[in-house]
Order: structure tokens, then C-alpha cells, then sequence
């Protein structure tokens, strides 16, 4: 049997001949008409006016640091369920992460603890250089309410929505509104690059200083003149020909990690014990994952679970570990409950990717039953629950 891995490329469309046209134009360095392709095609996907596409979506997030002024002193609010890209870049610019919990409803930072601290932090003159609250898992933060608030204090937005490209809260695309939105093309996402990303905003001086900041921050000069340091950032005409033939394909590809979703939902979710990642009302989450809750009184079975699809060469991994659990940031501040960690302890990732096929699903689903007998053998038997609804065959 091959191997199902949780959220593999999928290449089905015009990419190939897109990348040939690439080569044939000789354009195979980081400049070319693929770049500036790609970045429209995506304005006029998310509706956030302009994009300058980047190495990765982590780059994508340090350029919006640097170019919002965060330095040495300052603090940058993010959810401490997260993954580790969307937090580094603070440490790039010499800033310090302040951690905060999530909302149990929908998995994103949580906006009322936002709002709350935000008034205690203008009340002892602390507030952040930054917050970048995350679209986990595709799911669209409450960016409405954090930006309102933030907005109320100067405190400008940056959103990560690396993990939500095709995920909309109502007419609005993921990070619309905030003062920037980033996005990832890493090889695990719902479209690739191979590797890159990418920074939007409504404001074109800001993009305009992205890209500007991502060339090495070139002057204007016949010959290399340089009176500040930038980065070597930007994406390659190549990697720009395969995101334009992945994003024609967003809609399919959303569709069908959201066909996947529900089908794990109806095969899984009769079983008592078993929940999954809520959407939040008014929005479309892409699915990105599919993210599966135990209840607290199956105990420790993550691993378990995890180990039992290995040896079925199926991969399977639990939710972002929590920023403030991590070694690197031990000692960080962090605000908030314990929702973090509780979803961590509970939640599992599954094989999501939109090309995989029907037949490798029902794998998947029958290979987590098994699983599931041998965790709870004295509760009402799981195959006996599926094998009613169809699904074991």
C-alpha cells in the first residue's frame, strides 16, 4: 500500500505548461512575468488590493515586522496555538512574543481576551508594537472585533493567514481588513509554489516597501547602491508559473478538502467521544485539515492513535503544540486559560489533501476504528456504531 500523508501537493491542472512557458521566456530567476501574474491572480482571488510574492510566508511576516517599526522593547501579541513560522520573525527583529489562549469556539485567538487586555495594557502604557492573530487551520480569526479594538488604541493588525487561503468570513477573504495578511505556498498547503508565500495589503506604499525590502533593498542607481540592509525574499518566476495553474484550482481544491472533512465528520462522528474543529458562523473555512477532538475521558491517546496509522503507513499528527509549551519560549508571557493546551492534548490532524482519493479515505477511516476499539473496548463498540450507519464494509 503507498503511504497516505496528511496534506501532500496536488498538481492537476495547467501547471506543468505553465512552468514551460516559464522556461521558454528564459525568465527562471526571481523576476519575470509569471511574478507579477501570480500576484494580480491573487488581488483579484483574496481582493486585497496589492501582493508582492515572497520566499515564504515566514518572510512575509518579517518584512511586515520591520516595515510596522517592531524592534528591540517591543512586544507582539500572537495565539500560542500556532505554528512556530508565524511567531520566529519576532524574534528576527528583536521583539518579544506575548503569548495568548484561544477561543474554544473556534480554535482562533480569542478576541475578548484581546479586547480585554488591550485596556489594561493601555492603562499601564504597554501595549504591543503588533498583534498577528492566526487563521488556524483555515478557520478565519474573529479579525473584525480584534482589529476594531486594536484600531482604538494604534495598535496595527498583521494577519497570518497562511493555513486559510480560500477561507472567507462572509464577503471578505481571510486577513481582509487587517493592515496586512500573509500567505503560505509551502509544499503542505492548500496550493504550493514548492515553497514561497506572500504579503497582501490594501496600502500600496507598504507593499511597495515589501518589495522593495525583499530585492535586497536596491536604490535607484545604475550601479548597486544600497544605504539600508533588505533580504534576498523574493520568489522565483517559476515557482510564481506553479502557483498561478494551483490557484485556477482553489475552488476544486476547497471543495474537496471540505468534502473530506464531512465525510470523516458522518463516519467518525457517531462515535461518542469523537468531535471536530467547529466553524465559525458566517465563515467558510477551507478545511486545510481535518482536525479530530477526543473527550477528556479517553485520556492520554494521541500517540497512540498516531503510532497505530504509522504502522498502517498513514500520517497523522496532533494539533500545534502551544508556543508557551515549547522549549524555545520558556519563561514567555503568556495570557489567557488552559484551551490551548487542553485542544492540544485532544486533537488530532487527519490526511486531508485534496487529491486524495475516495478509496484512501475509507483506509484512513477504517484504520482510525481500529484505533478506536482498542482505546475503548468497554464502551459501545465502535465498529458495531459503524457498521449500523455503512461505513465498515
Amino acid at each position: 500500500m503507498t503511504r497516505i500523508f496528511l496534506s501532500p501537493p496536488h498538481i492537476a491542472g495547467r501547471e506543468r505548461e505553465l512552468v514551460d512557458a516559464a522556461f521558454d521566456s528564459n525568465f527562471v530567476a526571481p523576476a519575470g512575468p509569471m511574478l507579477e501574474r501570480f500576484e494580480n491572480d491573487m488581488v483579484g482571488y483574496t481582493g486585497i488590493k496589492h501582493a508582492v510574492a515572497l520566499s515564504s510566508g515566514t518572510a512575509a511576516l518579517h518584512l511586515a515586522l520591520r516595515l510596522l517599526g517592531v524592534g528591540a522593547g517591543d512586544t507582539v501579541w500572537l495565539p500560542s496555538m500556532t505554528f512556530i513560522g508565524g511567531v520566529s520573525p519576532v524574534d528576527y527583529v528583536g521583539a518579544r512574543p506575548v503569548f495568548f489562549d484561544v477561543d474554544p469556539a473556534r480554535w482562533t485567538i480569542d478576541a475578548d481576551l484581546i479586547e480585554t487586555e488591550l485596556k489594561a495594557a493601555a492603562y499601564s502604557n504597554t501595549l504591543p508594537a503588533a498583534i498577528v492573530p492566526a487563521d488556524l487551520y483555515g478557520q478565519c480569526s474573529d479579525l473584525k472585533r480584534i482589529v476594531a479594538a486594536a484600531e482604538t488604541y494604534g495598535v496595527p493588525v498583521i494577519c497570518d493567514s497562511a493555513e486559510a487561503l480560500g477561507s472567507w468570513s462572509g464577503a471578505l477573504h481571510s486577513g481582509k481588513g487587517a493592515r496586512a495578511a500573509i500567505l503560505s505556498f509551502n509544499g503542505n498547503k492548500i496550493i504550493t509554489t514548492s515553497g514561497g508565500g506572500m504579503l497582501l495589503s490594501d496600502d500600496p506604499a507598504f507593499v511597495a516597501q515589501a518589495r522593495y525590502l525583499s530585492q535586497q533593498a536596491r536604490q535607484a542607481a545604475v550601479h548597486y547602491e544600497h544605504t539600508e540592509i533588505g533580504y534576498n525574499y523574493r520568489l522565483s518566476n517559476i515557482s510564481a508559473a506553479i502557483g498561478i495553474g494551483q490557484l485556477e484550482q482553489i475552488e476544486a481544491k476547497v471543495a474537496r478538502r471540505r468534502q473530506i472533512f464531512a465525510r470523516y465528520r458522518e463516519a467518525l462522528g457517531i462515535i461518542g467521544g469523537v468531535d471536530f474543529m467547529p466553524e465559525a458562523d458566517g465563515t467558510r473555512c477551507n478545511r486545510w485539515l481535518t482536525c479530530l477532538l477526543f473527550d477528556r475521558d479517553w485520556g492520554d491517546v494521541i500517540s497512540q492513535v498516531v503510532r497505530h496509522c504509522e504502522a498502517a503507513d498513514i500520517e497523522t499528527r496532533p494539533l500545534w503544540k502551544p508556543m508557551h509549551m515549547q522549549p524555545v519560549f520558556a519563561g514567555a508571557d503568556y495570557r489567557g486559560g488552559r484551551h490551548s493546551e487542553d485542544l492540544f492534548s485532544r486533537g488530532l490532524c487527519l490526511p486531508s489533501g485534496s487529491g486524495m482519493s475516495d478509496d484512501q479515505q475509507e483506509r484512513v477511516i477504517e484504520t482510525l476504528i481500529q484505533a478506536i476499539e482498542k482505546l475503548r473496548p468497554a464502551s459501545r463498540s465502535a465498529k458495531d456504531a459503524l457498521a449500523t450507519s455503512g461505513t465498515v464494509r
